[in-house]
Parts: structure tokens; C-alpha cells; sequence
């Protein structure tokens, strides 16, 4: 069952639907990136970095190959801003934001970005140093985004940034563990055997 997960036509679904979601993301954070100081606009839009890391995944997967280095930043930060999502848009729902399509879209998108990652989990072959690369990539991410103050804008939920970044932070670690506990131990093992 799970190997139909590397159908060739499931790919290349997958391919346009994450190419599709990558465009509307940098479309979604247009705002942003106009007062963005150009150092700092590879880190602003988090989930659509996210899913075009998974995108030269799948064309890798597609050419029978493994891009491993975005392997590793495709699994740690489909997880971790699919999930930073999920909860931020919830949040705005309990701190009185009306509950409306476009945030329960983003709600089943980013929860789809999780599972993803979690789900081709079983193919990725990343090693120590491609995760250590994702994870310095991630948690100089957190740096921008709550030390520069470029984090996502959630008019709603501006009061709790301190709370969020730390939140963040954590969940950053959560998202390298749990990269380290289902692929970077399986591909030593197997190199070991």
C-alpha cells in the first residue's frame, strides 16, 4: 500500500498540486515581500519554501533519484509550518476571527503539508549532514522571523509573538528530532547492515 505512494501518476499529481501551492504561497505572501528587505525575503515565506523544497523532491523521485539535501529541508519544513499553521489558524478562530473558507483552506493545505512529510518519510535516505544543513537552515529561520520580526503576519495574534516564537522554536526542534527518529537513523542502520 505504501509503495503506491511512489505511482508514478500520484507523483506527478502531487508535482502540480505542490507546484500549484508553491505559486499561490509566494502570491499569498505578496504583501509582505514588498516591505521586506531583500536579505531577509528567502526566509519570509516559510510554507512555500516548504512545499517547493517537496517539489525538486518529487521531480527527483520522478528521475529515480534522491536530492537528499531537499529531502531534508522538504521533510523538516513540510512538518514543522505545516503543523505552525494548523495551529496559528486555529488560534485566530479561538482569539475571535470569524471562522471563514479561505482559513479552513489554509487549515487542510498545511495539515496536508505534515502528512506529506510524514508519509514519504519511508523513501527519503537523508543523512546526518543533509539534516544538520536543514536544521540550521530552520532555526535561522526562527532568527528572522521573531529576532528581525519577519514572521508571518497574523494581525490577530500580534500581541502573542514572544509566546509564538517560542512556541516556534520548539516545535523547530520537535520537526529535526522527529526527521533524525524516522529517516536519519533508518539510513544509518541500513548503511551500517
Amino acid at each position: 500500500m505504501i509503495y503506491l505512494l511512489m505511482d508514478r501518476r500520484i507523483l506527478v499529481l502531487l508535482l502540480i498540486i505542490n507546484t500549484l501551492g508553491t505559486i499561490y504561497g509566494f502570491y499569498w505572501y505578496r504583501y509582505q515581500l514588498e516591505i521586506t528587505p531583500t536579505i531577509f525575503i528567502p526566509f519570509v515565506p516559510d510554507s512555500p519554501t516548504a512545499s517547493m523544497f517537496f517539489v525538486f523532491v518529487l521531480v527527483g523521485f520522478l528521475l529515480n533519484k534522491n536530492f537528499k539535501y531537499m529531502e531534508a529541508l522538504a521533510m523538516l519544513t513540510l512538518f514543522k509550518y505545516g503543523t505552525w499553521a494548523v495551529v496559528m489558524n486555529i488560534l485566530t478562530f479561538i482569539h475571535g476571527q470569524p471562522v471563514s473558507i479561505m482559513a479552513l483552506m489554509l487549515i487542510v493545505s498545511h495539515g496536508a503539508m505534515a502528512i506529506q512529510a510524514l508519509l514519504y518519510s519511508p523513501f527519503f535516505k537523508i543523512e546526518m549532514r543533509h539534516l544538520v544543513v536543514a536544521g540550521i537552515w530552520t532555526l535561522h529561520n526562527d532568527v528572522i522571523d521573531y529576532v528581525y520580526g519577519h514572521m508571518p503576519m497574523y494581525p490577530t495574534l500580534s500581541q502573542f509573538e514572544e509566546h509564538i516564537g517560542y512556541f516556534t522554536f520548539w516545535l523547530s526542534l520537535l520537526s529535526i528530532t522527529l526527521v533524525y527518529l524516522l529517516v536519519v537513523r533508518r539510513t544509518r542502520s541500513t548503511q551500517i547492515a
